[in-house]
């Protein structure tokens, strides 16, 4: 069988399960029933495994949005990435398709390319900093254009976490990636990272990163550190390093058209508990990253200090391959701002 007709056959699968995911958002239980009777089922998808703070988070907000729309809202939780890769589901959210996905900004870039700066490699070492951003104009104008593009944010700013290599190979400096293949999130600015720093920059689903570790097709990966646990990376590559390279907020975003179709008071309802859940998942992350450091020893991983200044020297040329498609003066607009809020 060749390339073209296996990728064929792989989207029409992938558009089968989302039709069976995406089915009607609303279900009545009479004929007669109103909208204060109807129930919204909404798929919240992410790649996230079972117990990692995402899905730790996910779960709060399904309860909080149950208990807050008195059973209206009925959050359906789809880990594991399965309804698909993100930037296929968030496709799927555009189309219309009962679905609120986990979104980064580094592929939200793809829409509204000022977006993906909040992602940018050490741009500041503070979370906080960075959620606050969510709360100025300067987002609300990203938000508005997001709009525009047919995503409809509904949780802005939830703590993903601070990004760190995991390889079979020890890593102290730029140079030890040289040759390695690393792989990262399917866009620009994952690749334009992690190629800055001089590894091979390999997209991969994050269903992926397992197997792929194990089959021996890559030599290692980048995420924070509750996230390699999860995927269970320590039980092939023995070195994390702590480069901190990126320190992600995401989004939980749907369709503007799902969303705009749905009673203003669920939709409030989704925004108030989703922001609950986003406090919540944050402290859970907090209290994970720790616990997982300690395991990560226990299972044998040497834990590598790095000089951060070495890898942020390699990665200025980042911002200059957005130079183009970014507004005018953006990086400084934005380092600004992240001072204003100080």
């Amino acid at each position: 069988m060749t390339k073209g007709k296996l990728k064929f056959i792989s989207g029409i699968a992938l558009s089968m399960l989302l039709l069976v995911a995406c089915g009607d958002a609303t279900d009545t239980s009479s004929n007669g029933a109103n909208a204060d009777t109807e129930t919204y089922t909404i798929n919240i998808a992410y790649g996230n495994q079972p117990g990692e703070p995402i899905d730790e988070l996910a779960k709060k907000w399904e309860e909080l949005a149950e208990e807050k729309s008195n059973g209206q809202i009925d959050l359906v939780l789809y880990p594991s990435s399965q309804l698909g890769a993100e930037k296929d589901v968030i496709e799927q959210a555009i189309q219309g398709n009962n679905v609120i996905v986990l979104a980064g900004y580094d592929f939200l870039l793809d829409y509204v390319p000022d977006a993906g700066i909040l992602t940018a490699p050490y741009l500041t070492d503070d979370t906080e900093l960075l959620r606050k951003i969510t709360d100025t104009e300067w987002f609300s104008n990203i938000n508005n254009q997001l709009k525009d593009k047919g995503v409809s944010v509904i949780i802005p700013n939830v703590v993903y976490g601070e990004r760190h290599l995991m390889t079979g190979k020890k890593v102290e400096t730029p140079e030890d990636l040289a040759g390695l293949k690393v792989r990262v999130p399917n866009n620009q600015m994952s690749i334009k990272t992690m190629e800055a720093l001089g590894a091979a920059a390999t997209p991969l689903p994050l269903a992926d990163l397992y197997p792929s570790l194990q089959q021996g097709l890559i030599d290692g990966a980048e995420n924070p550190v509750s996230v390699l646990h999860g995927a269970k990376v320590q039980e092939v590559s023995k070195y994390l390093s702590l480069t901190g390279h990126q320190r992600f907020i995401v989004s939980f975003s749907g369709g503007e058209s799902f969303i705009n179709g749905l009673p203003e008071d669920i939709v409030t309802i989704l925004k108030e508990t989703g922001a609950e859940a986003a406090d919540y998942g944050y402290e859970v992350l907090k209290e994970t990253d720790q616990k997982v450091l300690e395991a990560f020893e226990a299972e044998g991983v040497e834990i590598v200090e790095v000089d951060t200044a070495l890898f942020k020297e390699k990665v200025a040329s980042v911002y200059d391959e957005f130079e183009d498609v970014w507004s005018d003066n953006l990086y400084n607009n934005l380092l600004a701002e992240l001072e204003n809020l100080k």
